[in-house]
């Protein structure tokens, strides 16, 4: 991981969209920061300071005194702002309407704040995104429990490395997101494939505010109007579950039975496999393009899946072994 940032206090109010002199105020009055002095006696402040002034904007907004919340730490703070909008979040996620906030847990204090910034909110003004927990480890989010509120995880790493995958498999088992994105800065091929293999976006920094609002946006608002409009709920799509490898050995085995069932459906989950990862890899259109291909990626998805399954049938029934083999 990256060492923490700093910023000075003119930084800090051009993120948030806090005067400098509310800032001043909020430390001096209210003890609400602690910044550290550079030697040039200007204000040093960090990422979770920045994450502090966020949620005392949103709070203050809401009705909340300063001075009742200032003292309170990022954590409290952040609780506080998930119970004042909960009962949005409770509306069936089939029936959301342009209002509903969706829920987002986020892995990296700096993407918190970038997501939570004026300027990025202006840019997903019609989709409310609103962070629910911030870990500063990918590893943190195993040892906390995390409440069924958030739908979306959204990480960011410099590396990445076997055992973030294997977190996020663990994490699987813990709690269902709708759907996980992975920035990275670092990483091989064979892991970036493997993470989309497992159903996971990924995308690679830099990736601009704009990008990245457009890539949250076609990946987690279509909204019931939308699915409603292309035909489909949007269910969450599992991960591969057989290699390229596996469905080409199957593909080739002659069987007994008159038809050549499984030759045909290793072809079509090797088809819709590709055509999901190239759905998957157009999302950085514009919003419009993107919405379609988020759909095209869904149905694509969820037709290899019911394949998938499909084919441990007819192994079942054939006696195919379809378990990996090594080489």
């Amino acid at each position: 991981m990256s060492p923490t940032q700093s910023y000075r206090i003119g930084a800090v109010s051009q993120t948030t969209g806090i005067p400098v002199s509310t800032l001043r105020i909020w430390e001096k009055r209210y003890q609400a920061f602690s910044p550290i002095k550079s030697p040039g006696n200007h204000r040093i402040f960090n990422e979770s300071d920045i994450s502090k002034a966020l949620l005392l904007k949103q709070l203050s907004q809401q009705g909340h005194a300063i001075s009742s919340i200032a003292g309170m730490n990022v954590d409290q703070l952040r609780r506080i702002s998930n119970q004042s909008i909960h009962p949005k979040a409770l509306l069936q996620k089939n029936n959301r309407d342009e209002n509903t906030v969706t829920f987002v847990a986020v892995v990296g204090q700096s993407m918190a704040n970038r997501i939570e910034s004026k300027q990025f909110k202006r840019l997903i003004q019609d989709n409310p995104l609103k962070v629910s927990h911030v870990f500063q480890k990918i590893e943190d989010t195993l040892s906390i429990d995390i409440p069924s509120q958030p739908s979306v995880l959204l990480v960011k790493v410099n590396s990445l490395q076997p055992q973030i995958q294997n977190t996020l498999q663990e994490l699987k088992k813990k709690h269902v997101f709708e759907q996980t994105i992975v920035v990275y800065n670092f990483a091989t091929e064979a892991m970036v494939q493997a993470l989309k293999w497992a159903g996971i976006v990924v995308r690679r920094e830099p990736i601009a505010d704009t990008e990245l609002a457009d890539l949250l946006q076609s990946v987690l608002f279509v909204d019931s109007t939308r699915a409603q409009e292309f035909g489909t709920g949007g269910s969450i799509i599992t991960a591969r579950k057989f290699s390229e490898t596996t469905l080409s050995r199957v593909a080739s085995i002659s069987t007994n039975v008159l038809c050549e069932c499984p030759r045909h459906v290793a072809e079509l989950i090797s088809q819709l496999a590709s055509f999901e990862e190239y759905s998957q890899e157009c999302l950085n259109k514009s919003p419009e393009d993107a919405h379609l291909h988020s759909y095209l990626q869904s149905i694509s998805g969820s037709a290899r899946c019911l394949f998938e399954n499909a084919l441990e049938k007819i192994a079942t029934h054939e006696g195919i072994d379809l378990s990996e083999r090594s080489a």
